[in-house]
């Protein structure tokens, strides 16, 4: 029993020894999940540098004019025609299978829109569309050149609504220009703040190649993506990037090639900045559809005057106000020396009468004293009153807040008292420079106790078709007769300028009609519309254009529209 025993022990401990010095079992391995070699790509970018992002975005009310709503529109809305890069207007097969002239008596276009072109929510691009914007340019204030759309008398439908049948009420040579950037009317008739209140922050819906992924102003940046929905040719690339920067900023990521290309108005400064980068940036001058005006409006105060309109012109410095404005950048060089054609518009030549860039005190003194004015202490006076002007520039908005202290401060120097006011955008165009004007109005008011703007430092829009610049810029409304403050009934201004002259209207309506030759008008008008010293045209907008390495399709685009309208087939790569 003992032996049996102790043979267990024995076995027992030669058990544990050997568990203590054998070889542990190879450790459990399993085999790691498959990882691939290539990573997936993230979607092709192209990054632009701007200057400024924010809104509102709608192309046709001036208040909204600016670089970024001119890229935006050709990015993201449809249009009947679209110019190419020699200027001339080309029909947008995206968008249309037609549109013709198809009677002159009456004069009427009729156009067919594709039957597969609609808005990104799936509704259609249709006849109320065309409806829409007709109706808005022809009765809201402070939209860009509503000449020709007032000329339009009915519109009707056809083929369910994918045909469009315009009649005017006279020939109407231009009418490629209109229906340019259609706006989602389904949308928008019954959107909060109406007509005034479309695209103020954003697009309800888009009928371009492009869509809105994100827009961020606290940011700085708005990024677009490929619109899925598009029925046309996609997009080649899947994101174009707007990235707000100052001018240092801008060249700095132009230079590192963080941004392909950038877009923006300069000074002297920033286009040193942008020249230094060297020859692996190549920089365009891109004159904008805008020009820089002073507007001496004879609505309800003392500007009415004739002599008094002219005495206050002749106290200002041009040539001071231009300098002001452009700052050494591209505009410097796009001097608006003349009263309708911009310097980038063809057939433009100077027209501006000798020594009006510069001031002359003596004509000031000789006009204002037959108005009834003396020179009291410094200050000129009529019946104890000083003459005083409210001046008023687009909210901070440059180059205008700028000009519009220069000109401040050279009437306050030349002994007229001024007040300057920065109302936002919508407001001074929608409202202050759409006053009703008569001569039984309060001065400086509109009676109701809002305060008239005397001058404005504004924008004024110009490219398109000539005549229908100048008809926007200084004619009346179909059915005003007289001038903007004959009589005693109230009259809506039919232009920012508040001017309206039965001697030049006919003129006026002739060129639009295509009656007269636009050289013919314009020899004509030109020297009478200086001599009304209504409308004092400082300069064209510019913007740089610089190209970097990296990036293949960009080019300047046609005469005033830039290079947005191409970037359909803007690929990256490319010198």
């Amino acid at each position: 029993m003992r032996t049996s025993r102790a043979a267990a022990l024995v076995l027992v401990l030669v058990a544990v020894l050997t568990a203590c010095t054998s070889t542990p079992p190879p450790p459990v391995v399993t085999s790691p999940v498959a990882q691939s070699t290539t990573p997936v790509p993230g979607p092709s970018q192209i990054v632009v540098g701007v200057d400024d992002i924010v809104g509102g975005y709608n192309p046709h009310n001036l208040a909204d004019q600016s670089t970024i709503t001119t890229a935006l529109s050709q990015l993201l809305l449809p249009s009947v025609f679209r110019q190419s890069d020699d200027g001339q207007y080309q029909l947008d097969t995206t968008l249309m299978r037609s549109a013709e002239v198809t009677s002159e008596s009456p004069f009427t276009v009729t156009y067919l829109i594709r039957q597969d072109a609609s808005w990104s929510d799936g509704a259609p691009i249709a006849v109320e569309d065309f409806v829409y914007l007709a109706d808005a340019m022809r009765d809201q204030p402070g939209v860009v050149q509503p000449a020709g759309y007032r000329l339009i008398s009915a519109i009707q439908p056809s083929e369910g609504g994918k045909g469009v049948q315009v009649t005017f009420s006279q020939p109407y040579p231009g009418w490629k220009t209109l229906f340019s950037n259609l706006l989602p009317q389904h949308l928008l008739k019954d959107a909060p703040g109406g007509w005034q209140g479309a695209l103020q922050g954003s697009f309800p819906a888009y009928g371009g190649p492009f869509s809105i992924k994100q827009l961020d102003t606290a940011r700085g940046e708005i990024i677009l993506e490929r619109n899925e929905r598009y029925w046309d040719k996609p997009a080649a690339v899947d994101q174009i990037v707007l990235r707000r920067s100052d001018e240092a900023g801008l060249a700095a990521a132009l230079r590192s090639g963080n941004e392909q290309f950038v877009l923006s108005r300069t000074d002297a400064t920033g286009l040193k900045l942008l020249q230094d980068l060297g020859a692996g940036v190549r920089l365009h001058t891109v004159p904008s559809p805008r020009v820089a005006d002073v507007l001496l409006r004879p609505a309800n105060g003392v500007l009415v005057n004739d002599n008094v309109r002219a005495g206050v012109a002749a106290l200002l410095d041009r040539n001071k106000l231009i300098d002001e404005g452009a700052a050494g950048g591209p505009s410097a060089g796009l001097r608006a020396d003349a009263e309708v054609l911009a310097p980038a518009m063809p057939g433009y030549a100077a027209t501006i009468p000798a020594n009006v860039s510069t001031p002359d005190s003596g004509t000031a003194d000789q006009l204002l004293r037959s108005a009834g004015y003396t020179k009291d202490a410094g200050t000129w006076r009529k019946d104890g009153k000083a003459l005083s002007l409210v001046v008023a520039s687009p909210g901070q908005q440059e180059p205008y807040a700028s000009v519009a202290k220069e000109l401040a401060r050279q009437l306050t120097a030349a002994g007229v008292q001024v007040t300057t006011i920065n109302p936002e955008p919508r407001d001074l165009f929608s409202n202050l420079l759409a006053m009703p004007v008569s001569r039984a109005g309060q001065p400086g008011s509109d009676g109701s106790g809002n305060v008239g703007v005397d001058i404005a430092v504004v924008p004024l829009p110009t490219g398109g078709d000539p005549a229908t610049v100048l008809a926007s810029t200084f004619g009346c409304r179909p059915g005003q007769t007289g001038g903007s403050t004959s009589g005693s009934t109230a009259v809506v201004p039919a232009n920012p300028a508040a001017v309206c002259d039965s001697e030049l209207q006919s003129t006026i309506e002739e060129a639009l009609t295509g009656t007269k030759t636009m050289a013919e008008a314009l020899t004509e008008l030109e020297p009478k519309l200086w001599a009304q010293h209504t409308v004092i045209p400082l300069f064209q907008l510019a913007d740089t254009l610089g190209l970097g390495n990296g990036i293949s399709g960009v080019t300047p685009g046609p005469p005033m529209a830039g290079p947005f309208g191409s970037a359909v087939n803007w690929t990256r790569g490319g010198k």
